[in-house]
């Protein structure tokens, strides 16, 4: 992730249709554009939900045994923000009205057309990086943060230009290392503002300024019920930031555990709710900033070595 690997993350989809034929189908269609599982039967598909993160399910409606309705009540209760598209070979108002009720997103009829199923699934999709924009939105002031926004002309300050125009693109890990007041958030911005992801979102997360106890569902999210208080499901910064950066600012104050989970984020592109047995798959440019000592940290055990080395890739000091 840290070294110009990044490769965005494509949509994921479920097909879920006891007809073999149907679910090549769908293969021959989708699979150039999405990453799709695939599911015979409702309890094979809650199975696959239980433990992936899916953008759509394409759910048909008559399934021996558990049928499509009640498949669609229990994606609902797994994950509300779940969408789902009811496919049915009968043209029935009635069942229609009644998946929609129970929170299917729409319905598409067999014999299905091409293009009408890739624009319903197009639709989906926008509408779900929509609502993480307004989340994103909601939770940080948009801002432009751009070279004007840095103070200092004299030749240090020159370099560090040079240098963030440099690797604006590459998406590489930068560890800002400085004292604060020095400017490393500026410098983050203006980072993402050279980079490829500009027009998607910057989010900043003080992990000094967050208790310890609130800080992992601040950056992955929970699900509800995760504890006390988790009266709804929470999309995490690392969500917020899809497709753009996350910078955690003082990074030298993140406790071990959760140190080694921002490691397995960097790691395997994916990340865990808290309360949630779901991964999700990530698509994020991580910066971070220290006005700690990071080296004597690890001597003294308060940091993770591997981490360091992870977030590293491009040191620029302050």
């Amino acid at each position: 992730m840290a070294n110009g690997e990044n490769r965005p993350v494509r949509a994921s989809i479920l097909v879920v249709d006891d007809e073999v034929g149907i679910r090549d189908s769908f293969e021959a269609i989708l699979s150039k554009e999405y990453d799709l599982l695939f599911a015979g039967s409702g309890p094979e598909a809650l199975r696959i939900l239980a433990t992936r993160d899916v953008n759509l399910v394409l759910l048909d409606i008559r399934m021996p045994g558990m049928d499509g309705l009640e498949v669609l009540r229990r994606v609902k209760e797994l994950n509300e923000h779940t969408e789902v598209v009811i496919v049915t070979a009968v043209k029935s108002l009635k069942t229609a009205i009644e998946a929609i009720k129970l929170g299917a997103s729409d319905y598409i009829t067999k014999p299905f057309d091409t293009l009408e199923i890739l624009s319903l699934i197009k639709r989906v999709v926008e509408k779900q990086e929509l609502l993480k924009e307004v989340l994103y939105l909601r939770s940080e002031v948009a801002r432009d943060h751009h070279f004007e926004n840095l103070v200092g002309r004299n030749a240090r300050m020159q370099e560090i230009y040079d240098l963030v125009k440099r690797i604006g693109d590459n998406n590489a890990t930068v560890l800002l290392n400085g004292e604060s007041g020095t400017g490393k958030e500026v410098l983050a911005r203006a980072i993402h503002q050279q980079s490829n992801r500009s027009q998607r979102p910057f989010v900043a997360v003080n992990c000094a300024a967050i208790p310890a106890e609130l800080l992992e569902s601040e950056l992955f999210g929970h699900e509800k019920g995760a504890f006390t208080g988790a009266i709804a499901t929470k999309v995490g910064k690392f969500e917020l930031a899809t497709g753009g950066t996350l910078f955690l600012d003082e990074i030298g104050h993140m406790r071990l555990d959760l140190q080694a989970k921002i490691l397995r984020a960097l790691q395997e592109r994916e990340i865990e709710r808290v309360g949630g047995t779901r991964t999700i798959k990530i698509d994020v440019r991580i910066l971070a900033a220290t006005n700690r000592d990071l080296r004597k940290a690890i001597e003294e055990g308060t940091f993770r070595e591997d981490l360091y080395y992870r977030l590293n890739v491009v040191p620029i000091t302050l």
